[in-house]
């Protein structure tokens, strides 16, 4: 499950208007279900070799396609069908480990708080439902 979006080399995902670059990956910007289509489309825009193909999965942006899960994530790992994160759910809230099911699109945050990270890594680490 994965998708592929324009990206500039300074940063920034290109909008579905084809001129602009947003800072967060979001139902704005254009996605491709294959490579080949994201490349058709850059070669057809200004400033070719400013631009990047990137792969946009579970894993590297989870937030996409979770859209339950909510605030900051610090650090995700598949386990399974699961991508497990780390995750503040408000700035200046506890820890807590995210557990995002691929088939559901389900998420579930443990019942667990942490204070600070290196308090969350060893059970990040060792996670295992």
């Amino acid at each position: 499950m994965s998708i592929f979006a324009l990206q500039s080399l300074a940063g920034g995902f290109l909008d579905e208007d084809l001129e602009h670059f947003n800072k967060r990956f979001d139902d704005w910007c254009i996605q491709f279900e294959s490579y080949d289509d994201a490349m058709d489309i850059v070669q057809t825009l200004e400033n070719q070799e400013s631009i990047d193909v990137v792969e946009i999965t579970p894993l590297s942006y989870p937030k996409y396609f979770f859209t339950n899960l909510q605030g900051t994530i610090y650090a995700t790992r598949q386990i399974q069908d699961k991508i497990i994160c780390v995750v503040e759910p408000v700035m200046g809230a506890s820890f807590r480990i995210a557990i995002c099911d691929l088939k559901t699109s389900n998420v579930r945050l443990t019942m667990t708080h942490y204070k600070n990270i290196p308090s969350i890594e060893g059970a990040f680490a060792n996670f295992g439902e």
